[in-house]
Parts: structure tokens; C-alpha cells; sequence
């Protein structure tokens, strides 16, 4: 899904330069932007920050984001109290859009689930922000494993990718104002 996303992105000039598999990385639970020494997250929260556009992905289980989708969305938790050089929360101006797969019913939930809790950390979710695939209930074949991409799934990734693109790109040229206090 995330390379069915990155793909239908760079067809908008939108280059993907760094994609983690956090259970790969090293990551600790917490909610703070760096849990000490052996932390993982300190620099995927830098190639987010190097980012306009976030793209989260997850799979459905038991009708809800991943365990480890969860765990980002608490790290990134920690934006919310950091502040860019205009006081402003350092996830304001960037876009997030997010990719659900599963076997099983519940992509609106999961999308929904995620793309606020994006929101509440200050990331733009464009129009269209999600985009999902979700196989036979209890079925045995995933996204990854199939031979063809349903027209429907690439089409709605056509149309996140060209309102993500267009969403940064007016917020690079006009970011947000600073809150008013």
C-alpha cells in the first residue's frame, strides 16, 4: 500500500525519501520525542519533520489500526507541545494521508481512527485522505500477494496523491498563521 501511495505521489513531482518499518527500528513506547539511549523513533521523528507529506500505513486488526500504528500515533503525541520557530506546532503545514489493508470489514474505522488522531497532533488531512484494500473476511490472500490492484483502490490513491500534493504545496506557500494567543 505504501508503495502504491509513494508511486501515485511521485507522479505529482512528490519524491518519497525515507520509509520505516517501525517494528524494524527500534522503537519505544512512550508519548515523548525521545525515550533514551537506544530509541528508535528521535530519527524517523526528523525524516517526518524533513517531510511535507506523512504517509501512515496500517493493517486491520480485530477491526482496529495495529498495535504498532497506535504506538506512532502516541510518539507523535509529543508534537503537539513542540513548537516550530513561529510558535506554532511543529506538525502544522505538513499533510498526512494513510493506507489501511486487511481482511476484514472496518477500513472507514480504522481510516477514521487514524487520520484524527493525525489531525489532533496538527498534521493537514487533505480530501480523500485515506486509501484502503480489505480482502475476504477470514481470507488467506493480502494486498501485497495480489496479482492486479483493484481499479477502485487505484483510483482512490490517484486522487489522494493529487489532493496531498496540492494540499503541501499551498501550505509550503502559505503556511498557517501562528496561533493567536
Amino acid at each position: 500500500m505504501i508503495e502504491l501511495i509513494s508511486d501515485q505521489l511521485a507522479g505529482h513531482d512528490v519524491e518519497t525519501t525515507a520509509t520505516f518499518r517501525i517494528v524494524d527500528e527500534g522503537v519505544r513506547f512512550g508519548v515523548t520525542s525521545d525515550e533514551g539511549d537506544g530509541d528508535g523513533w528521535p530519527a524517523i521523528r526528523t525524516a517526518i519533520l524533513d517531510a511535507q507529506i506523512l504517509v501512515l500505513a496500517t493493517p486491520i486488526w480485530l477491526g482496529h489500526p495495529s498495535s504498532v500504528c497506535q504506538m506512532v500515533l502516541e510518539r507523535l503525541d509529543a508534537f503537539i507541545s513542540e513548537t516550530d520557530d513561529k510558535d506554532r506546532p511543529i506538525a502544522w503545514d505538513r499533510v498526512a494521508v494513510v493506507g489501511v489493508v486487511g481482511n476484514e470489514d472496518g477500513a472507514h474505522h480504522v481510516a477514521a481512527e487514524v487520520m484524527q488522531g493525525l489531525n489532533d497532533v496538527g498534521f493537514t488531512v487533505s480530501p480523500g485522505g485515506a486509501v484502503y484494500w480489505v480482502g475476504e473476511a477470514m481470507g488467506s490472500v493480502d494486498f501485497k500477494d495480489l496479482d492486479e490492484i483493484p481499479s477502485a483502490v487505484r483510483e482512490t490513491a490517484v486522487t489522494l496523491a493529487s489532493n496531498a500534493a496540492h494540499t503541501a504545496r499551498l501550505l509550503a506557500a502559505e503556511p498557517y498563521p501562528a496561533m493567536s494567543s
